[in-house]
């Protein structure tokens, strides 16, 4: 898309939501939750606005797989197949939805934000669960395609819905959970980027601004993971995307 369509208040909102997205998603994650909307609101076709996304929101978990296989805090060997995975049910979920029309995209999308606005705020704390001889493969054969499908199609919530199935079904801890959860969304990430790129789905003007409002926002994170509190952080998530969900289907009255 032309950067003629933006104005300079547009690319500075869009930025502005890009450093609070990737400030929230260091923290307790859901910025999704703000990008998708925000890109809505811009007025850019809704298929656009979830190859944007895509494009945006690599960095953050682009740059988090990186530092941890670097911090040898993952094994390429043992999530190898785990992001194969995650990628083939991406690239499936990601043509699907290229050949949705538009108008029901419009109407499809803030339906699923809202579905995983109140997920994102009402889900509980993962618990382990008493280990079966299945879970592993459950795990790797239906849970991570299953999310990495919906991420190709939609995105926001899906690195909290890896972290869930990795605690419910591969057993676990919260914190493994969450590790083993980045290079898996980045898969995912990654194989829509690239469906909808072929497709010429994609903003990259306002994706390249958005993009360093992640970094910028990743980066500021980082000297509060401690400090926030991440009940009080999903609420006000959760209120800003409702907000701007409002407002675009406002718009579309």
């Amino acid at each position: 898309m032309d950067i003629a369509n933006f104005s300079l208040e547009i690319l500075a909102f869009l930025f502005l939501i890009g450093v609070l997205a990737g400030f929230l998603d260091t923290l307790v994650g859901g910025g999704g939750l703000l990008a998708v909307p925000a890109l809505l609101l811009s007025g850019i076709p809704p298929i656009y606005v979830l190859g944007t996304n895509k494009f945006q929101g690599s960095m953050g978990t682009g740059i988090a797989t990186f530092l941890l296989f670097r911090k040898k805090k993952l094994d390429l060997q043992s999530v190898k197949n785990l992001m194969i995975a995650s990628f083939i049910g991406s690239v499936i979920g990601g043509i699907i939805v290229q050949f949705v029309d538009t108008e029901i995209l419009s109407f499809v999308i803030p339906i699923v934000l809202v579905i995983i606005a109140i997920y994102f705020i009402v889900s509980p704390k993962p618990r382990v669960i008493n280990s079966s001889s299945n879970s592993d493969k459950r795990f790797e054969s239906y849970a991570v395609p299953g999310v990495g499908f919906y991420d190709g199609m939609f995105g926001p919530g899906a690195g909290s819905f890896f972290v869930m199935t990795g605690v419910m079904l591969k057993k676990l801890e919260i914190i493994q959970a969450t590790i083993l959860a980045k290079p898996l969304n980045f898969a995912s990430n990654i194989a829509g980027l690239i469906v909808f790129f072929i497709f010429g789905h994609i903003a990259f003007i306002v994706g390249l601004v958005m993009m360093l409002g992640q970094f910028i926002g990743s980066f500021v994170g980082t000297h509060y993971l401690l400090k926030a509190n991440p009940k009080v952080i999903r609420v006000l998530i959760v209120i800003s995307s409702l907000g701007m969900l409002a407002k675009y289907v406002d718009s579309l009255i």
